[in-house]
């Protein structure tokens, strides 16, 4: 009688996220993809460093978060007269009254959930950096990370901005200051890391090293998939 298929076997088995073929994945290396031969959709586009490019590129957004929060943002000047704005108090300016449901919801959609999204792509790749297994609930913290990434508008906030400065310069002079660049480089630093997030080779990583705390298994994962671990 046969035995049926190993756990190696398992491993290479991808089933494509659109149109739900099964395939059995070849060796890839870092630069190159597997795409479905159904429907065309992306299986696996291993990179290489993936998971060290991710993390330095998370904390560093979160630093630049700090920045654009705490730091004056525009300064406005008419008529002799100074004004100074902070990201803080574009949030409290609607705090008062029945616009304060409006004050959380920006202060949510441009300040807590892309500090949270960010917080929660660390907790999950930074034990991970060496080939080590994954803390308690990485998993979880992974798909919430995910989940949140439609409501991560920081971006949104900083068009805003952009398209407010263009009506507001013809009356005052708009100085932006250092949360302004800031902000800027925190969208641009987002786009980055989520361009560099193979979350394939993440989800695989965070299942193959659970219960193998010396992380032998995970770089073997790693090596199949992206080359070297980090």
């Amino acid at each position: 009688m046969s035995s049926g298929p190993g756990e190696s076997d398992l491993a290479q088995m991808r089933a494509c996220p659109h149109c739900d073929a099964l395939f059995r994945l070849p060796e890839l290396g870092p630069r190159e993809r597997a795409d479905c031969a159904r429907c065309g959709a992306v299986l696996v586009a291993p990179q290489a460093q993936a998971f060290t490019r991710t993390v330095a590129l998370a904390a560093t957004a979160l630093i630049l978060m700090a920045g654009a929060v705490f730091g004056p943002f525009l300064d406005l000047s008419t008529a002799g007269m100074e004004s100074s704005a902070s990201v803080l108090d574009a949030i409290e300016a609607f705090s008062d009254g029945i616009m304060f449901p409006l004050s959380l919801a920006v202060g949510a959609l441009i300040v807590v959930i892309p500090a949270l999204r960010l917080s929660l792509i660390l907790y999950t790749l930074a034990p991970m950096l060496r080939g080590g297994a994954p803390l308690p609930r990485a998993g979880q913290a992974f798909r919430l990370a995910d989940q949140l990434k439609p409501w991560s508008m920081a971006e949104i906030f900083l068009i805003g901005v952009a398209v407010a400065l263009v009506k507001v310069a013809g009356l005052a002079s708009v100085h932006p200051g250092v949360a302004f660049w800031a902000l800027c480089g925190l969208v641009l630093v987002t786009v980055l890391q989520d361009n560099s997030m193979d979350k394939e080779s993440v989800w695989h990583a965070i299942e193959t090293r659970r219960g193998a705390p010396d992380g032998s298994l995970g770089r073997a994962v790693d090596q199949r998939l992206k080359g070297p671990a980090a």
